[in-house]
């Protein structure tokens, strides 16, 4: 049995065979985009003790 492909499959399969410089960049797009470092301890420790209390009620101005 034969498993569906979608047409952008197909064409993205096709596509990165004829190009393959296109992985390269692929992947330095992704790196810029969404492989982040973890950030140190400190940081984190600074970011939760500047975060302000966010009132009850938000509307509120008292």
């Amino acid at each position: 049995m034969a498993q569906y492909e979608s047409e952008f499959t197909q064409f993205m399969r096709d596509w990165m065979a004829a190009h393959p410089e296109q992985a390269a960049e692929q992947q330095a797009g992704r790196a810029l985009w969404w492989d982040k470092a973890p950030r140190p301890l400190e940081t984190i420790a600074h970011d939760a003790a500047a975060r302000v209390a966010v009132k009850p009620y938000y509307y509120d101005i008292n």
